[in-house]
């Protein structure tokens, strides 16, 4: 339990069936002990990567009158900037010590899910005097997009399940792209602040990138916080609420932090690859054994996360973009 699995996911992105079963059988341990692995061999470019972080790095740098410009306060579906201790993970603690901006799937007035009021569906809020920026973030999206779909179909035959059975609640996620800035916890302003507090994450799935200054940790089941080291040419994945509640808890949400102890910045990259709003999260039939019922009742995917948000953010405690939505009724 003191360490983190790299699994090598190349054969889901071939045709490669002994292959596949291995990493499934591998997908299957890491996500039933502890719920997080690193992935090699995942098909992202080094040079996107560079890019990217190169981006992130210019975002934070501008003036913070440039950043609240576009602060998620002109927005009402949590898209743009957030300031230091605007978010709060971990409600026994202060505030976080990060910056985070945010960029989900852009979308339109005539997009038919926008057309139809659905929550946290819109376009999103970009800056203005950063020529490149919006081209890179596409791209980088478009890519953790295909990596996405790649270790949900390793997830569902981890399961027993049809390869694309997790795919086909993913026909319009509601993917999120974070980019974050975290100063050196020296610069805390009390005991009580942490670059994250310790939270599990709200979704299905989360990939992330991380620079080589480290600070994520995880708490594995025996309550010890183990360190997630960067690993080059690898990206952390873990699991979220919803994959938790799919399983019955056989796959674990962990909670992990943020603990940047280094002198200097760190900078990191999640992407919440995150099913379809109205996508019903409930016990998976291949997760329910003879005689057990499910833990959780069903929900829908997007009230779930609109749930989590509300909780989250100082500044919204209420659910934006629309009244409380509930599962369809049983057919």
């Amino acid at each position: 339990m003191a360490t983190i699995a790299v699994i090598d996911i190349a054969p889901l992105r071939h045709h490669d069936p002994a292959g596949q079963r291995r990493v499934a059988a591998e997908l299957r341990e890491a996500c039933s002990r502890i719920g997080f692995f690193y992935v090699s061999r995942h098909g992202v470019d080094q040079d996107l990567m560079d890019r990217t972080f190169a981006e992130v790095r210019r975002f934070f740098h501008q003036p913070l009158e440039r950043k609240t410009a576009i602060a998620m306060a002109n927005s009402p579906i949590y898209r743009g900037y957030s300031g230091f201790a605007e978010e709060v993970l971990d409600p026994d603690l202060e505030g976080d010590l990060k910056e985070s901006f945010n960029i989900g799937v852009e979308r339109g007035a005539d997009d038919p899910l926008v057309a139809a009021g659905t929550p946290l569906h819109g376009p999103n809020l970009w800056p203005a005097a950063l020529p490149g920026f919006r081209e890179t973030m596409d791209d980088y999206f478009a890519a953790m997009t295909d990596l996405g779909m790649t270790i949900a179909k390793g997830l569902a035959l981890s399961l027993d399940l049809p390869a694309d059975h997790f795919t086909r609640t993913l026909g319009n996620p509601m993917s999120l792209l974070r980019l974050l800035h975290y100063p050196p916890t020296a610069q805390r302003r009390s005991e009580r602040q942490l670059g994250a507090g310790a939270h599990t994450d709200y979704g299905c799935l989360t990939i992330l990138a991380q620079d080589a200054i480290g600070g994520l940790e995880v708490r594995n089941t025996d309550g010890e916080w183990i360190t997630a080291t960067p690993v080059p040419g690898t990206f952390v994945i873990n699991l979220g609420d919803q994959m938790a509640r799919w399983t019955n808890g056989r796959y674990q949400s962990t909670p992990h932090r943020v603990y940047n102890a280094s002198n200097t910045d760190r900078y990191s990259i999640p992407f919440f690859f995150d099913p379809d709003f109205h996508a019903l999260i409930e016990c998976l039939p291949t997760c329910l054994a003879p005689g057990e019922t499910p833990r959780y009742p069903p929900i829908l995917a997007g009230q779930h996360i609109i749930d989590r948000y509300g909780a989250t953010y100082l500044d919204y405690r209420h659910p934006p973009g629309g009244d409380t939505v509930s599962p369809p009724a049983p057919s």
